[in-house]
């Protein structure tokens, strides 16, 4: 790459103004103040909606921003970036929440946007630009000297990374960088414990998975670490493949592929999806699938794919890792952002791009800058009909999170709630780090851990002394929460950080739909919760109300055996709900449980709701208990809500 680069087209703003949106895309220019105040917390659904990443070149170049949301209004349509000539993005804060995917910045990338300025990025989105060379800065001054045909030096890119950071720029990005470095066979060493003083579980993880060349490394700098588990779902396998054919030829060489793994899940429902339906989607559909179907067929790594004779998987990746591989002390990493789900089990996963993970199966190491960690102490116990969902909501609303507090950060979870917490409920306040926009989330393994391994996959597992924070381990933040004083919650509709207290609402919200399932809601224990309130409500002589329908999806076989043996499908049958077999379907608003229309509200227990989540309605959140509660309600209901308008209609 040059010493300096100039950016000749124009600078497209992110305004939180609908109407300026469509003016900029008829060609009127705008200054930053001119633009008003800009969109926050722009997702990635908004710049690639799932359903227009069906294929990983060129051609993404039509899409960029198709999703982005001003009120009720999407003012930008297919090609107008590209056909606009913009070659700057100008947003607000947090830019880039939400998903992994590479999709996004690529599709920025080849519709002509080779800048985007923003007052903060989220991690994953940030660095999988800088792993295909599209530019970031948090500097608005660079608008003036853009404006002004300054040749911009490439050293103003470098400001607040670190210094790995600053060479992948320099080379153009990761793959081309990855090329001049030296890849030694990944060891886990044992750190000295004496050295650094104490240290928190994640420093001892890190320590013993650093490339040789890292040893030592300090908070913020970046850093290659040995992996365990890397691991891609069909929406970017093909395109990591394709990545890494790119820079390392075909056949390429893969490390330990016996530790790879791919899974066919957030596809396999598209045939029940009714925007790939009605769309003519299906075709790229088969073309991501075909992609990984190629990568399984040519290389010897583990796989995990379609239910014969019925749609469906063997399981979501993230609920997959944790039942069959995923072990203490391991580093993980895949190709999604709810990657950390696999924390719970007390090692580090993360979320990564496909250009990290593309390069990770050849080298066997992931970049990563070392994190800072942040531990959540929750004291306390948990109400009844309250669960780690409604924790994680709560959380999100809280100012530190909400403006970004986390960003980068690990969050280890502490304190009695948390060990009095089965390990699938662990999992769930893990997983959502993606929302709270950390890096991961982990909680010190115990002998929940123990039990869990020797109940769901046999193994006899002893922990070892250094799987621990030490006393006296620094910590950036120390966050204590009164499990007791927390509430059922909702997010609603926009964003999971609208969370909001469902008893505080302030009028009945009617639903139409009732999604339980994903990655972070069908696991057993959320079934144990679906289960508690529907057989509740069998007693009753209730059934799902006639103006909702109720999906609950397995998050892997192995939970709907569970549900099958304990004789939660009764219940569920009784009450009218639809099962829904294992996939990512509604969550990635490609399968059954979508909104088709504006006016429908659906309560969810997914993890996310961003404009376009699961359809065009609007998407409240809620944990299961929650959701199964209102199905039976037809409006927004806790679990004690019900029974409280129960026992009313009883006295009276």
């Amino acid at each position: 790459m040059n010493e300096t680069v100039r950016f000749d087209g124009r600078v497209l703003y992110l305004s939180a103004d609908a109407d300026l949106m469509r003016e900029q895309m008829a060609g009127r220019e705008l200054t930053l103040a001119q633009a008003g105040p800009l969109r926050d917390n722009v997702s990635t659904d908004e710049i690639t909606p799932v359903t227009v990443m069906l294929t990983y070149d060129e051609r993404l170049g039509q899409y960029p921003y198709v999703g982005f949301t001003v009120g009720d209004q999407r003012p930008i349509r297919k090609n107008a970036v590209r056909d606009g000539g913009f070659a700057v993005t100008v947003a607000g804060w947090r830019y880039g929440k939400g998903s992994s995917r590479e999709s996004s910045p690529l599709a920025e990338q080849a519709a002509g946007i080779r800048l985007v300025i923003a007052h903060s990025f989220e991690r994953i989105y940030q660095q999988n630009c800088d792993n295909i060379g599209l530019l970031t800065s948090t500097d608005f001054s660079l608008l003036e000297r853009i404006a002004a045909g300054e040749a911009i030096p490439l050293t103003a890119f470098h400001a607040g990374r670190d210094r790995l950071t600053q060479d992948i720029i320099g080379h153009g990005g990761l793959l081309a960088y990855s090329k001049t470095v030296a890849w030694p066979a990944p060891e886990a060493t044992p750190p000295d414990a004496a050295a650094g003083g104490p240290r928190t579980l994640v420093e001892k993880i890190i320590a013993r998975h650093l490339h040789p060349d890292a040893v030592g490394a300090a908070t913020g700098q970046g850093v290659f670490l040995a992996t365990d588990w890397r691991f891609s779902h069909d929406y970017f396998t093909g395109m990591c493949a394709h990545l890494m054919h790119q820079a390392f030829g075909q056949p390429a060489p893969l490390y330990a592929p016996e530790r790879i793994v791919a899974f066919q899940d957030h596809l396999v429902l598209a045939g029940e999806s009714a925007p790939h339906l009605q769309g003519g989607l299906l075709p790229g559909v088969a073309n991501l699938m075909a992609g990984h179907a190629a990568f399984v067929r040519d290389y010897p790594v583990r796989a995990h794919g379609q239910l014969d004779g019925v749609a469906g998987s063997e399981g979501i990746c993230h609920a997959m890792m944790v039942e069959r591989y995923a072990l203490p002390g391991q580093v993980v990493v895949g190709t999604d952002s709810h990657t950390p789900h696999s924390g719970a089990l007390g090692c580090l996963a993360f979320g990564a791009g496909a250009t990290d993970v593309a390069n990770s199966w050849v080298s066997g190491y992931v970049r990563c800058t070392v994190p800072p960690t942040l531990l959540v102490q929750i004291d306390g116990a948990l109400g009844p009909g309250v669960s780690a969902k409604d924790l994680v909501l709560h959380l999100l609303r809280l100012e530190r999170f909400a403006a970004g507090g986390a960003i980068g950060a690990v969050l280890e979870y502490a304190g009695a709630a948390v060990r009095g917490m089965a390990v699938d409920e662990r999992a769930t306040l893990t997983n959502m780090v993606a929302e709270l926009g950390g890096f991961s989330g982990i909680v010190a393994p115990d002998e929940q851990t123990v039990r869990f391994l020797w109940e769901r996959r046999g193994l006899r597992y002893e922990l070892e002394p250094w799987m621990v924070s030490d006393p006296g381990a620094t910590y950036s933040e120390v966050l204590r929460i009164d499990a007791g004083a927390i509430a059922a919650m909702v997010a609603r509709p926009g964003d999971p950080g609208n969370g909001m207290p469902v008893h505080a609402l302030a009028a009945p919200v009617s639903v139409d739909i009732a999604y339980g399932g994903s990655c972070t809601a069908g696991k057993r224990c959320d079934f144990d919760m679906y289960h508690e309130v529907l057989r509740w409500g069998v007693e009753h002589g209730m059934r799902v109300a006639p103006h909702t329908r109720l999906y609950l999806q397995f998050g892997t076989m192995d939970v709907r055996e569970y549900c099958a043996e304990r004789g939660y499908l009764d219940a569920f049958a009784r009450v009218g709900a639809t099962l829904v077999m294992p996939g990512c379907g509604a969550c990635a608003n490609c399968g059954p449980g979508q909104s088709v229309a504006a006016e429908q509200v659906s309560i969810s227990a997914i993890n996310r709701n961003f404009p376009g989540r699961s359809g065009p309605g609007q998407v409240w959140l809620a944990s299961p208990y929650t959701v199964a509660a209102s199905a039976l309600a037809g409006h927004v209901a806790t679990f004690g809500q019900l029974r409280e308008r129960a026992r009313g209609v009883i006295s009276a």
